[in-house]
């Protein structure tokens, strides 16, 4: 029984799997942070493309 229970104390392998588990979703987070912030540059992007192609269509162009 206590050969049993100091292989229970000794085994390392849950840990690592949680730790794994950690990493992995810190690293999701910073991704969903990143395309979060790509998303709305390219929001305002196409934003003013489409403020251009219009101003262009009704004749009233406007230099930046």
């Amino acid at each position: 029984m206590t050969n049993l229970i100091q292989r229970f104390v000794q085994d390392e392998d849950g840990a690592t799997a949680i730790e794994y588990g950690l990493i992995a979703a810190l690293i999701a987070v910073a991704i969903i942070g990143a395309i979060g912030a790509i998303g709305d540059n390219l929001k305002t992007g196409f934003g003013n493309v489409n403020t251009a192609l219009t101003d262009e269509s009704i004749g009233t162009v406007t230099t930046p």
